[in-house]
């Protein structure tokens, strides 16, 4: 089914949570593991018919974000996450203390059993009315961030929209256009800063009436960290600082170098090349085509998978005024359909979408096909990031169907773009550390401590003289700060696997894929690290991992610059 011919309707949420908590008293009444089995599986399909109308609603808003009616059911689902989570958790809960656990554990995995463990430690019903006002608040950021109407040069864009602006050759333009972006961000300082207090403040709250000192936690619990330590994380932080920082000063003196000038700003940052960063030939639906193309030469189940995508409308990719900002792949279980969303805007974030936020959606598509249990579907985020961040560099041989003559170019900066990433991934999570650790911060004293941690994992950037970054305040611009706390590592801990996925390919494209594909045949039915492990691969925590990775990345961009 096309997804504009899918219907939405408002559940009766009475009705449902009803049902829940007929499903919880009948699974604690249940006289075998075969009935507490039946009603899990009862349970699961209902908790998917409920995330797919909420998906659908959620595309619907984000795609116009002017739209009253879905504005209203977005409103809606805010107040009634909250209310759904404290009947799914006396579900979990009634399940997790079942007398026929060893016999479940043997049907459902124990994994699930130590996840839902994970889950029962951060939340509580008397939280409801807090998470619900931090849900408005996220939506609150969204809606600012996307009503932005910024003059420029004889037009009025979007933010995602002054994209291309940001990476044109002449350097009085890309000042201009970080000058006009900042300036959106500074006309709503008082906006921007008090969102951000009011979450920081909520965060905290929540956490306290749980127990816990502050956030960090909390939100350590609430990403599902189920196989490494916040100290595993720091040390993790620490080696990024001290072995691939190093390298990354040195990566963009070569990019200072191509593009001649000696004084590298903050504004020559998105550039690559003197002539310009390298962008997609053709026009939006021929590199939707082309992206066909790819996927159908690189495996059976990636061409079934794109059909399927292309043939029901399950890609919304065009930048369009009053469209969120950002990109992301989302579930439609009812029909077993991934959708995609993004901003295209003539960079090569474009092609990302069809190789990053694709890995998701082809992660996605094989899951709901392969593993039967919907909760052992899909690991931990870091996880899911691999699934899409080394689908950006296996995909590397059709590269040239995007880029032609350029695809030189766009393979040096892509590499050298993911180990620059790494460090600034670490930033917002480290920046994150800090602000929930000191939750009485004021909005200059967070922004004085994003300015101190950039020149420790960014230390080559110079704002001097900008509007909004060269106040310290750039991290308002990273909406996973806003709507998703201590997301971002994940991030960076998936860099480093899809590196290890590169290197792999370098060798053996048919073994690298092969390996992808047992990665994403497991789902969650693993942690993280064992997923890892399980390929044949390194974790990330281990100790010399990042170095190692990095370093042989480093060495193959030295050996194919391209002026």
């Amino acid at each position: 089914m096309k997804f504009s011919q899918m219907p939405y309707t408002r559940p009766d949420m009475p009705a449902v949570l009803a049902k829940l908590e007929e499903l919880t008293a009948r699974l604690q009444a249940a006289a075998s593991a075969e009935e507490q089995l039946a009603v899990f599986k009862e349970e699961e399909e209902l908790s998917e018919h409920i995330n797919t109308a909420s998906s659908i609603a959620s595309i619907r808003h984000t795609v116009d974000t002017r739209d009253e009616f879905y504005s209203g059911e977005d409103e809606f689902w805010n107040e009634q996450y909250p209310l759904l989570s404290e009947k799914e958790q006396e579900f979990k809960k009634a399940l997790f203390h079942s007398k026929f656990r060893p016999q479940l554990e043997k049907e459902l995995g124990s994994l699930l059993f130590k996840n839902i463990e994970i889950d029962l430690k951060s939340f509580s019903p008397e939280l409801i009315p807090l998470m619900q006002a931090e849900n408005k608040l996220r939506t609150e950021y969204e809606k600012l961030y996307a009503s932005a109407q910024i003059p420029f040069m004889g037009k009025t864009v979007t933010i995602a929209q002054l994209g291309p602006y940001k990476q044109d050759t002449d350097r009085a333009v890309r000042r201009a256009a970080i000058e006009a972006e900042g300036g959106f961000f500074d006309q709503h300082q008082a906006e921007f800063d008090r969102i951000y207090d009011e979450l920081v403040k909520n965060r905290t709250q929540q956490a306290r009436m749980l127990g816990f000192e502050n956030y960090v936690p909390l939100g350590f619990l609430r990403m599902g960290r189920n196989c490494y330590t916040p100290a595993d994380l720091d040390s993790f932080r620490s080696q990024v600082v001290r072995d691939l920082v190093p390298l990354t000063v040195r990566v963009k003196a070569r990019q200072a170098k191509r593009l001649g000038i000696e004084d590298f700003m903050f504004y020559d940052n998105p550039i690559m090349f003197k002539d310009g960063s390298a962008k997609p030939q053709g026009t939006p639906e021929e590199i939707m085509a082309a992206g066909r193309t790819m996927y159908h030469e690189l495996s059976r189940e990636t061409g079934e998978f794109i059909d399927l995508m292309l043939e029901n409308e399950l890609f919304d990719v065009i930048a369009t005024e009053g469209k969120a900002p950002g990109g992301y792949c989302t579930s439609l279980p009812d029909y077993k359909y991934p959708f995609i969303f993004s901003n295209f805007n003539g960079t090569s974030g474009d092609v990302d979408v069809l190789t990053h936020e694709a890995g998701h959606a082809f992660a996605d598509y094989m899951a709901e096909r392969t593993i039967g249990v919907a909760a052992n579907r899909f690991p931990t985020m870091e996880g899911c990031e691999t699934h899409s961040m080394s689908m950006e560099f296996l995909t590397a041989p059709w590269h040239h169907l995007f880029f032609g003559p350029q695809t030189d170019k766009y393979e040096l900066s892509h590499a050298e773009d993911a180990l620059s990433f790494i460090p600034y991934g670490c930033l917002v999570d480290h920046f994150q550390t800090e602000v929930y650790s000191h939750p009485e911060m004021t909005p200059e004293e967070r922004n004085q401590t994003w300015a101190r941690l950039e020149k420790l994992y960014r230390p080559y950037l110079n704002m001097e003289g900008l509007p909004f970054y060269g106040r310290g305040a750039g991290w308002q611009r990273q909406m996973h700060i806003y709507q998703s706390p201590f997301y971002y590592i994940d991030y960076c801990l998936a860099q480093v696997m899809s590196l290890q996925f590169f290197a792999l390919s370098l060798e053996d494209r048919e073994k690298a894929w092969e390996k992808y594909m047992a990665f994403v045949k497991l789902g969650g039915t693993k942690t993280f690290i064992d997923l890892a492990h399980g390929v044949g691969l390194r974790s990330p925590i281990d100790e010399g991992c990042v170095k190692d990775v990095c370093t042989a990345t480093f060495d193959w961009t030295q050996e194919h610059l391209v002026e």
